[in-house]
């Protein structure tokens, strides 16, 4: 008789330990196989937009924004006022213009004019019957007719009447007097901007009245800040001090204060610091506002970094340190103090380590992202 075969159930779980046991060693062999970790490197269209920084020992500093304003450099200001009284009955400029010395900038037609020019025809005429009649007393004198007294008192006579015209002239040639116009002609006293106009088309003026115009050259302007009592510890004369503008965001201008008054305005109780500014470039304008930075520093010592470099994520801050293009690292610092565009660091990175201060966000994402 013939049975089916047939295994012992001890042989049967024997056999399923053993497989058991081989897929165990196969799950072990597979979980040691280490997981490669992406590298980020910086692409070559954002290096090209990359700030770098290097962190470093500086003396911690204190800063106080003090409210600002462009004024004109009263040494280089130049009002014009009119010596002749009349009608202007042209203009030449407007507001603002860049005018050349000498430059025609009106015509005034005046009742001075009309008498200096007869004045002046009148002395001519004078003037060459008296250079005639020295001429006929000098043939006189020579053959005994006329006497020595009569020859001195006709050149006296010349000498004054040339004496006059030339006066005429000088006086003509000083309110720019056009023959051919028929007008005085003010002209330009100096090359500059026109900062302030009070003349039109038609208007009446006086002699020696109010200006009729400003120029200025605005190659160097003045800086006046207003220093409250609370700022006084920070403001010297003679420091160095940096300037901001919301016309031109993220540009820095960088001065020293000239001179600092001594006696509180009566007005707005404050103290006026002056800064004196080259200003080649005309970005600074006369009645523009300004934000004056002065800093104070303390003898304590701390590590040195752009604000813009630090990144705050889930209540933490942290730099991006750069050590290659594939060495960057998200670490986090602690903050000792922040002063203006500073920080001051006191843990979390060493001197002389470099830093991405600008266009750093991505970055910092990116090497966030590799952590996961």
């Amino acid at each position: 008789m013939i049975h089916p075969p047939y295994v012992k159930v001890g042989n049967i779980g024997f056999l399923i330990g053993l497989l058991l046991l081989g897929t165990g060693c196969e799950t072990d062999e597979a979980q040691k196989v280490p997981i490669e970790k992406k590298t980020y490197c910086i692409p070559a269209a954002l290096k090209e937009r990359l700030v770098v920084d290097t962190v470093h020992m500086a003396p911690v500093t204190e800063s106080r924004r003090l409210s600002g304003k462009v004024d004109y450099n009263p040494d280089r200001v130049l009002h014009y006022v009119s010596l002749v009284g009349g009608v202007i009955t042209r203009t030449y400029f407007s507001l603002g213009d860049n005018v050349k010395k000498g430059h025609v900038l009106a015509e005034i037609r005046s009742v001075e004019l009309s008498s200096l020019e007869s004045e002046r025809k009148s002395l001519e005429s004078r003037l060459t019957v008296a250079v005639r009649n020295v001429q006929a007393t000098q043939s006189m004198f020579e053959d005994g007719i006329a006497s020595e007294k009569a020859l001195l008192e006709a050149k006296s006579e010349e000498r004054v009447i040339r004496a006059e015209l030339e006066k005429t002239r000088a006086n003509l040639a000083l309110f720019s007097a056009s023959e051919q116009r028929d007008v005085f002609q003010i002209k330009a006293p100096a090359s500059g901007f026109i900062v302030n106009k009070n003349i039109n088309d038609g208007m009446q003026i006086a002699a020696e009245g109010e200006p009729l115009f400003t120029i200025s050259d605005l190659n160097q302007v003045w800086v006046t800040a207003n220093v409250y009592a609370s700022d006084l510890e920070f403001v010297k004369a003679n420091m160095p001090v940096s300037l901001q503008t919301t016309a031109y965001p993220g540009e820095v201008f960088n001065g020293t204060i000239k001179a600092l008054s001594q006696v509180f305005d009566a007005n707005e109780k404050v103290l006026k610091a002056r800064i004196v500014m080259n200003n080649q470039t005309l970005k600074l304008k006369p009645g523009m506002f300004i934000d004056v930075i002065v800093k104070k520093q303390t003898n304590a010592q701390a590590l040195l970094a752009p604000q813009k470099a630090l990144i705050f994520s889930n209540n933490r801050n942290y730099l991006v340190v750069y050590g290659s293009d594939c060495q960057l690292e998200a670490r986090e610092v602690e903050i000792l103090t922040r002063d203006h565009q500073d920080i001051f660091i006191s843990g979390g990175i060493q001197s002389g380590e470099k830093i991405i201060a600008q266009n750093h966000l991505l970055i910092f994402e990116e090497l966030q992202n590799a952590k996961k």
